[in-house]
């Protein structure tokens, strides 16, 4: 009996140390391949920082040639989010900064410096043309002029208003409509119409 147990212990600790050294074997592969995947991972990661592409101001696609500004702009969503408009990796007007609001938002920039002259926004759906009318007639030659809009941007918007801001150079702005998205740069004293401008037509008046 006692050689029998014996046998049956030393078959006991065989069958433990080869499960064991199989667990072990297994385990140590199974590390190997993390660590090989974690390695390919890291040099993954690597060549991926090294082939970012770079980041030009505002966000825009490339860099812009010397002597000119960078810019980026964007309507407003429906009464939902602000317009954003940025220069020179600044932005200027935004939901964050709490400078926008219902209707059309100008941001006026001196053309030569880039220093930031003014930022306001017209109410065209529960607010009076006349001031801004005022406003547009005040920009001085020279000045750059950016605008946007955020929820209704044309009801209010009247046939003076609107020659005003095609003198601008936009072509858009005498068949904006309820609703419509618009963003827009141009400037006073302007000789040509601006490549700078979108519209979204809205779904309101299709």
């Amino acid at each position: 009996m006692r050689v029998a147990g014996a046998a049956k212990l030393v078959v006991a600790v065989a069958v433990f140390l080869l499960t064991f050294y199989v667990i072990s074997q297994v385990f140590e592969i199974k590390m190997d391949a993390s660590l090989g995947h974690l390695f390919a991972r890291s040099a993954l990661d690597t060549a991926a920082r090294s082939t970012k592409p770079p980041r030009y101001k505002c966000g825009i696609s490339k860099a812009c040639p010397e002597k000119h500004f960078a810019f980026k702009m964007a309507s407003g969503a429906a009464n939902v989010v602000g317009p954003k408009i940025c220069l020179e990796d600044n932005v200027l007007m935004s939901g964050v900064k709490n400078n926008v609001g219902r209707g059309i938002n100008v941001a006026l920039v001196n053309g030569k410096t880039g220093e930031v002259l003014d930022t306001k926004y017209f109410d065209m759906w529960g607010g009076d043309v006349a001031p801004f009318i005022e406003f547009l007639k005040s920009i001085q030659d020279g000045t750059i002029v950016l605008m946007g809009t955020y929820d209704d941007g044309a009801t209010k918007l009247s046939d003076e208003a609107r020659r005003l801001i095609a003198d601008l150079g936009s072509t858009s702005i005498t068949s904006l409509g309820f609703r419509d998205n618009w963003v827009f740069c141009g400037g006073k004293g302007i000789k040509t119409k601006s490549p700078f401008e979108q519209v979204s037509v809205s779904d309101f008046h299709l």
